[in-house]
């Protein structure tokens, strides 16, 4: 980062998109105008299992306003099946006859106006052939198989787990669970398609400029020049967004069919059909250990439920494996089939419910010793992969920890369950591990700065509400020396150079990178100019040692000569494209970013070093000793990420992920009728998420932390690691309150009673 006073890498600053978000002048993908669109509607399947028999359109069609209604008996076979997260297969809609799943879309009406095209779809009648759906893991029919497995989805092992286990003189051998949950972004799976001539023009919510623009060409058999996507801003995500969903190319089919752009938007029920979830997933977790804490044995076991096509998986025993110093780890994933829609990414996919178990684990573990859980967790602290070997890039977990129970108080808790008492209110404390790998991709960026000391930075980025815009402004203004003000930030564009999608929490490190690289190209460039100039104070220095500060080349000695002069030298204006492949990917990593093809869904973790960010969640619960209210007063969660550019957006992601496992914990689940395998509860009414008086005093700690290992900027990303562990947090806190250990998720009162 810069070196003089003026740095602006890691200083508040206020969302430079905040201004146009309040006022109502940020255009999102369904604010786009067109001129005549026509809308669509979604006629999704009432059956979870079978066959479409046939349609009865005739009602339909004659709504006022009707344009067509796409089914698989007149358009099927003209779009390829899109491809699931992983790039595998996935429920499929229009293709053929075959209901996947309840909610499936089964036909697409068109009409002048969204109330026709609502009339109609409703007017639609679908003779179906019913077969008995398996909703779940014990459902008749379920079919549970091992992952797949290969040479990068490996399941973590070392040791001889299975013995160590049996011979340890301290175990926990527990079983747990989380329940399938929905994104519910504010904005919906919303997407409007147009054709000019050959060319596809595609608005849509997503995380995944590239992948988007990948998917939508494959599906449609489009030259890749010949597809845009375009997404300036996305109104929520959590990862729904990540992934092309069906949807997109039957909205695409019908606006070249109608020969005008087509609009869509879906219904939020329907948000929980057409796109992915959070899988529900089950655990087997055994912990060993010596008297005197030290893990000897770790076997993880988990079970996730997906469609029947798919063999999608999170699979995050590739965290909890590395998360403590073990030398006998064995671990295991297995996939369970059934009548569902296919899961996705949603807010750290993997360890938000694999490390529920772990640190749930982990605070049993505590107790069975009669130890402290924070030095249990010290005692096996390491700054050593156990599974790989590899140094962790850099690890401040006690750190965080050490902070946040300062803050908490943790100090003047006592240990007996039940033994902390406010008047009728049992009182509980509970912490757990925070964690996240820090992933980051190649990326390209477009870099231009004018002799009046204007910058413009372009790449495909994305802005998912985590503050993208802003954070782009801060690095370029201050590698060129600028105001933030002075910087022109252009996302949201495959038009503009490619970068991966915004997911695994790698945007800030991906596009951060590569527009400091940038940066550094043209300083290099105005540097160079000048040194060789004989009208100007640096000729014949060094160029390495000039900088931008302050709106000027500045030398060693403090020789500044302005930008208009500086940038006049290198033909008036300066323009740089840069690419950057970050140290340590796998080789194959920048596959296709040098022929503008990155479809990558999002950055990955490096190959020579281990890398994550850490955390510590504290939460305080209250629970009424006769009805069993819950209630959460007091969170304290202290995050060591490396670099924080932003500590004001960087603030608010923390607390919105503590508050989102508060929410994980106690409130969120998405029920299902097993009979039917349907969701009930698809409308916010139902689906219970926190509201202000559910949520107390939340402190976040910003744990300095400098990592020169991870990135040349030390970014490791901060989207996701907020959420995780605080459901193990609030049940251990539970436990501690109460005495009773709930290890199925979520904790309501039916079952402290």
């Amino acid at each position: 980062m810069a070196d003089d006073a003026g740095r602006l890498i890691g200083k508040p600053a206020v969302r430079i998109d905040g201004p146009a978000k309040v006022t109502g002048q940020a255009r999102y993908p369904s604010d786009e105008p067109l001129q005549n669109p026509a809308y669509a509607y979604l006629v999704t399947s009432s059956i979870s299992r079978g066959r479409v028999r046939g349609f009865d359109l005739t009602a339909a069609r004659a709504a006022p306003g009707v344009l067509d209604i796409l089914t698989h008996e007149n358009v099927g076979g003209q779009v390829k099946s899109p491809l699931g997260p992983d790039g595998g297969p996935t429920t499929t809609t229009l293709e053929t006859d075959r209901i996947w799943h309840d909610g499936q879309i089964v036909a697409v009406v068109t009409a002048e106006t969204f109330e026709a095209a609502r009339e109609a779809a409703h007017k639609v009648v679908i003779d179906y052939v019913a077969e008995t759906p398996s909703a779940s893991f014990d459902s008749p029919g379920a079919e549970a198989q091992p992952r797949k497995t290969d040479a990068q989805r490996k399941d973590p092992a070392i040791g001889d787990a299975a013995t160590a286990f049996a011979a340890a003189a301290v175990k926990i051998d527990a079983r747990y669970t989380t329940p399938t949950q929905h994104h519910n972004a504010l904005e919906l799976f919303t997407t409007t398609c147009f054709w000019d001539g050959p060319k596809l023009t595609i608005y849509e919510p997503t995380q995944s400029m590239y992948g988007l623009k990948a998917a939508l060409a494959r599906q449609l058999s489009l030259d890749l020049a010949n597809v845009r996507t375009v997404s300036h801003y996305a109104g929520g995500g959590f990862g729904s967004k990540g992934a092309p969903t069906s949807r997109t190319a039957w909205i695409a089919l019908a606006a070249r069919r109608l020969k005008r752009p087509v609009k869509l938007v879906p219904t939020r029920d329907q948000g929980f059909t057409i796109a992915t979830y959070r899988a529900e997933t089950r655990h087997h977790l055994q912990l060993g250990a010596s008297r005197d804490g030290k893990l000897t044995a770790l076997i993880h076991e988990g079970w996730e439920v997906t469609s029947r096509p798919s063999g999608y998986n999170v699979a995050g025993t590739a965290t909890t494996s590395r998360m403590y110093a073990c030398p006998n780890v064995a671990t295991k994933v297995n996939v369970v089939h059934a009548d569902r829609n296919t899961p996705g990414y949603m807010r750290a996919p993997p360890d938000t419910p694999y490390m529920f178990a772990l640190e749930s684990g982990m605070d049993e573990l505590a107790y069975a010793l009669g130890m402290d859980p924070i030095e249990l967790r010290r005692i096996n602290d390491t700054q050593v992969d156990p599974i790989d070997g590899r140094p962790f890039s850099s690890r401040s977990l006690m750190k965080c920890f050490d902070q946040a129970a300062a803050k908490f108080g943790w100090a003047r808790r006592n240990p007996t369950p039940g033994s902390m008492r406010d008047g009728d209110w049992l009182v509980g404390l509970g912490c757990a591990t925070s964690c996240y790998p820090s992933n980051i991709g190649p990326g390209a960026a477009r870099l231009s700065l004018t002799p009046n000391g204007k910058a413009a930075i372009q790449l495909a980025g994305h802005e998912i509400g985590t503050g993208a815009y802003t954070l782009l402004a801060i690095i370029v203004a201050d590698r060129l020396g600028l105001k933030i003000a002075d910087v022109t930030v252009q996302l949201g564009d495959s038009n503009l150079p490619p970068v991966p999608g915004a997911g695994g929490s790698n945007n800030a490190a991906s596009t951060g990178n590569v527009a400091a690289k940038a940066c550094e190209e043209v300083r290099a460039k105005l540097a160079l100019a000048a040194v060789r100039a004989n009208d100007g104070p640096f000729a014949g220095a060094d160029p390495a040692t000039l900088k931008l500060a302050g709106g000027a080349l500045v030398g060693p000695g403090g020789q500044r000569e302005p930008l208009e002069k500086a940038v006049g030298r290198v033909a008036g204006a300066l323009e740089v494209y840069v690419e950057n492949v970050p140290q340590g990917l796998p080789p194959d990593a920048a596959a296709g970013l040098y022929q503008g093809k990155m479809t990558m869904a999002r950055g990955t973790g490096r190959n020579d070093v281990t890398a994550f960010a850490f955390g510590a969640q504290f939460v305080e619960v209250r629970i009424h000793q006769r009805t069993r209210e819950i209630r959460t007063p007091r969170v304290v969660s202290a995050f060591a990420a490396g670099t924080i550019v932003n500590p004001l957006t960087a603030y608010s992601q923390f607390m919105g992920g503590a508050i989102w496992g508060l929410s994980s914990a106690l409130h969120e689940a998405t029920e299902i009728d097993l009979p039917t395998a349907r969701y009930v509860n698809t409308n916010f009414a139902d689906y219970m998420v926190p509201v202000n008086a559910d949520v107390g005093q939340v402190d976040m700690i910003l744990v300095p932390e400098e990592d020169t290992r991870v990135n040349p900027l030390g970014i490791k990303g901060i989207g996701e690691i907020g959420i995780v562990g605080m459901n193990a947090a609030v049940a251990n806190a539970v436990f501690h309150a109460t005495g009773k250990r709930i290890r199925d998720l979520p904790i309501r009162i039916e079952k402290l009673l």
